[in-house]
């Protein structure tokens, strides 16, 4: 979109590797995510889409590979995992606390806790990770519900709120943390149809207000509308990746083409 920085990488992948067991779901992905700039990332299931995003915020460690952030840090998986950490035994604290003060994640499955109110759950991460005062984090808390029309749910607990409510109250906790990166999980994939437009509609302006993003999405509409660039990944590798309007109108690889004609038209 138009707040694209081209000069400015918010974050560089490079070589991105990762195994369980004999199954390979990364092959060596690279990716650059610019200031300012929304990425999708599309793909049929399994295809990695999730496991790049997890790395991203230190919650996937994979085998092999990097994740340097602008600001710091640089992360060698590959370095972590011959150390004895990585995929054995997870990052140095240090370090996967300073990638999730870089990125915040919002979950498919909004993976808000049950036994706090909206409010509490908005603050834990600024309070209790990035050490902001009380008072200051929830003012911080109390707008950013306002501005996605949750303010009067400030105290009621998950359960008494939609589906479509719970997850623009994870987009809120996400952005109470003020990263650099925000990453999205199929933000509405877990929702009933009825609710999508009220969290896709927030992502968007967040979009129009210049965030940088990582999404991974079935909604093609949506990621035609809203995104830079689209990355289309199967089987571990990334097989194609342009703008929206040339990736998604007229794809030049034959597993592209096919992948969008099944997900367009599901039922031909």
């Amino acid at each position: 979109m138009s707040h694209t920085d081209a000069s400015s990488a918010v974050v560089t992948v490079r070589g991105l590797r990762r195994s369980f067991g004999d199954h390979e779901v990364l092959r060596g992905v690279d990716l650059d995510v610019r200031r300012g700039e929304v990425v999708a990332l599309i793909g049929p299931s399994g295809s990695g889409k999730t496991t790049v995003l997890r790395s991203l915020n230190g919650l996937e460690i994979p085998d092999g590979g990097t994740v340097a952030f602008a600001e710091g840090p640089l992360v060698d998986f590959a370095a972590a995992v011959a150390s004895g950490r990585g995929a054995r035994g997870g990052l140095p604290k240090a370090v996967r606390f300073a990638m999730r003060d870089r990125s915040a994640m919002v979950f498919q499955h909004h993976n808000l806790f049950p036994h706090m109110t909206v409010i509490e759950n908005v603050i834990e991460g600024p309070v209790h990770v990035k050490r902001v005062p009380k008072a200051e984090a929830i003012a911080r808390a109390e707008g950013l519900l306002a501005r996605v029309g949750l303010a009067e749910k400030r105290d009621a607990y998950p359960f008494e709120l939609s589906g479509g409510q719970q997850q623009r109250v994870g987009i809120v906790r996400a952005l109470a943390l003020q990263p650099d990166l925000l990453l999205f999980d199929e933000p509405t994939s877990a929702l009933d149809p009825e609710l999508v437009g009220e969290v896709l509609d927030v992502i968007t302006e967040l979009a129009d207000e210049g965030w940088t993003m990582v999404i991974v999405t079935h909604e093609i509409g949506f990621a035609r509308q809203v995104a830079d660039e689209v990355v289309f990944l199967d089987g571990g590798v990334i097989v194609e990746r342009g703008a929206p309007a040339e990736l998604l109108t007229n794809p030049k690889e034959e597993r592209t083409r096919r992948f969008l004609d099944r997900l367009l038209r599901p039922f031909d």
